[in-house]
């Protein structure tokens, strides 16, 4: 009971946090969305958001490189923070440019963005390929 009411952290407890963060959010992340813009890459190509005016292609390509590829990446563990950078930037979009007003249909983006920022500012933790690798 005292350990339950400790405001301590342990190691262990921080690298399984960082691991279920980065594991649950990540297959979260690609498989509900990643997969299917994969899945479906011609009906996303027009019908994609695009902020920055830079076409359909250019800007699904984008984002099919942070929501599969980063977040493989993620979920293994290997180059974490290097490849959350994306993600973050990703659904910083989603949420302050492309869904600026607050809908509750719209709060998983917001909880994407902070898991993965919380990702960036943690990284792997012990429990990863760059933690195996020390790094």
């Amino acid at each position: 009971m005292k350990r339950l009411l400790s405001t301590a952290c342990s190691e262990t407890s921080f690298n399984i946090a960082a691991l279920v963060i980065r594991v649950t959010f990540g297959l979260l992340l690609l498989l509900n969305h990643g997969i299917d813009k994969l899945q479906n890459f011609a009906k996303y190509r027009v019908s994609i958001a695009d902020p920055f005016h830079i076409g359909g292609m250019p800007t699904l390509m984008l984002v099919l490189f942070a929501e599969v590829f980063c977040t493989v990446f993620m979920v293994l563990g290997l180059f974490t923070r290097i490849m959350a950078i994306p993600v973050v930037i990703n659904f910083a979009v989603i949420v302050f440019l492309v869904n600026k007003s607050y809908d509750v249909h719209h709060e998983s983006g917001v909880l994407f963005f902070a898991a993965f920022l919380s990702v960036l500012l943690m990284g792997p933790g012990k429990y990863s390929i760059d933690g195996a690798m020390g790094k």
